[in-house]
């Protein structure tokens, strides 16, 4: 495949969201390849990249391609900047400061306010902007700041060119989690939140099936703060923050309430 090479310079464009005070960080959420499941897509990571941890990625008649979010959130930016830098682009916010960059687009299908889960079309592939050539430029970004990107979990290649080949919406299901409280029950409300009503409890130790995952009332508990929250049965919700899932964050490919 013939390899392209691209720059990309957004100086002065991107501006860090404000910080709120005192919040404990959340783990990462579990990022995807940005692509449907079962593509393979070069990815390239260059030292005079802009900004450096970015990615490229391509493939052979890319032009028109879907482009998907990475991970379940809030798009909150969906912009067009013409013939400078990233063209047209979208944010994706993922909740505890962490938002991902998918620039150069040919057009887009989501809008600002809109809730996205793993495999969601966003948009697709384009050249426009400050690009040369058809591709997308995707970056994860923690508080504003560019970082170094993961794939369930596992570092890209930083420098250099790879081959990823996206496992993104593959299936969905349920997942199943252990509840941690350290002896107490956990309470199960009825909505998201802990302004829901309670309508029972679950023991220290029980294994629970989890059927799908949504936002609510942030929590601290076993793992840290979450604002996840696991729907167990019909009405019935549980905090994230007390249920060991084996995942950070959302768990792959388990439905969006």
């Amino acid at each position: 495949m013939r390899r392209r090479w691209f720059s990309l310079a957004a100086t002065g464009l991107l501006i860090a969201a404000t910080l709120l005070p005192a919040a404990p960080a959340m783990a990462a959420p579990t990022f995807k390849v940005p692509f449907p499941c079962g593509q393979s897509w070069s990815g390239q990571t260059r030292t005079d990249h802009s900004p450096a941890n970015a990615i490229d990625f391509n493939r052979t008649d890319d032009l028109g391609d879907p482009v998907v979010a990475s991970a379940p959130g809030t798009v909150d930016r969906v912009t067009d900047l013409g013939g400078t830098s990233y063209g047209r682009y979208v944010r994706i916010d993922h909740g505890g400061g962490w938002t991902t960059y998918y620039a150069h687009l040919n057009g887009f299908n989501v809008s600002v306010g809109q809730s996205v889960g793993y495999g969601k079309v966003i948009g697709w592939v384009g050249s426009t902007g400050g690009s040369t050539g058809p591709h997308l430029h995707y970056e994860q970004r923690l508080n504003g700041n560019d970082v170094q990107a993961r794939f369930n979990g596992a570092l890209a290649l930083y420098w250099g060119t790879r081959t990823y080949t996206s496992d993104n919406n593959c299936a969905s299901g349920t997942g199943s989690g252990t509840v941690n409280t350290a002896g107490a029950d956990l309470t199960v409300r009825s909505g998201p939140g802990t302004g829901y009503t309670a309508v029972g409890s679950v023991a220290d130790g029980t294994r629970v099936t989890i059927y799908c995952q949504t936002s609510g009332t942030s929590v601290t508990g076993t793992y840290g703060t979450s604002s996840i929250w696991d729907r167990i049965g019909s009405g019935r919700y549980i905090a994230d923050a007390y249920v060991y899932t084996g995942s950070d964050g959302y768990i792959p490919n388990v439905p969006r309430c």
